[in-house]
């Protein structure tokens, strides 16, 4: 039975590394703060509908952002170019492929090969794409000013707030080059579980915390061999 559920979590990915209390409240604030201020560009450009299908692509985002601040895939540049050039295949794709179905299968299918080539793989932004053609009348209409809003602005929002709400957190700090750089990776008073890396020898990786080493948190570390994977291949 010990050996079965063993096996079954390395299937299912369940680990029990733990972070802080304080960890996944800062988590959750920044997703707050960032969706709201989502939320709002994309009302006043889309209506509240538009505003809905497009919030989804940048809740994930945020995800990625504020639970997983030091993950390759949530930096800068993949948030940036991940999102904008899945916007442009996908409004593309919306004009060029006429049967809907087809033309979003397309939109996302381009914007990952395309994220693969430009080194900024982000998986929000297939949800980016995916909304320039199915997104409805509000976000057809828009054409290709659908990159630049609200697309652009909620990239540079929600990149703003990663930005700022990390700050005043050294452990946590974005980019992650900022935070590998910090002198005072813990917190003072910080309820850390564990020091080391995943990859030194004698690590309790049961007791890892995303503040004790700020590149490396049980998500960054899930991500690291997608990304190796780019490396290679590139």
């Amino acid at each position: 039975m010990r050996f079965s559920l063993a096996a079954l979590r390395g299937f299912t990915g369940f680990t029990f590394r733990r972070s802080g209390h304080l960890e996944k409240w800062i988590s959750g604030c920044g997703g707050l703060v960032g969706i709201l201020g989502v939320m709002t560009v994309s009302q006043q450009s889309l209506g509240l509908n538009g505003s809905a299908s497009l919030v989804a692509s940048m809740g994930a985002s945020a995800v990625l952002l504020f639970a997983v601040p030091h993950g390759p895939l949530s930096q800068p540049w993949p948030v940036f170019g991940g999102h904008l050039v899945s916007a442009l295949i996908g409004v593309a794709c919306a004009k060029l492929i006429a049967p809907a179905l087809l033309a979003a299968a397309a939109a996302v299918a381009l914007a990952i090969s395309s994220m693969y080539y430009l080194r900024c793989i982000h998986p929000p932004g297939g949800a980016t794409a995916l909304t320039a053609v199915a997104g409805g009348e509000a976000v057809h209409a828009l054409g290709f000013t659908y990159v630049l809003t609200p697309v652009l602005l909620n990239v540079l929002i929600i990149l703003a707030v990663a930005f700022l709400f990390n700050l005043p957190f050294s452990w946590r700090r974005y980019p992650s080059v900022w935070a590998s750089s910090s002198q005072s990776p813990v917190p003072p008073g910080g309820d850390c579980d564990g020091s080391l890396l995943p990859q030194e020898k004698g690590t309790n990786t049961q007791s890892i915390d995303t503040r004790c080493r700020p590149g490396e948190s049980d998500a960054d570390t899930l991500g690291k061999p997608g990304l190796r994977g780019v490396d290679q291949s590139a």
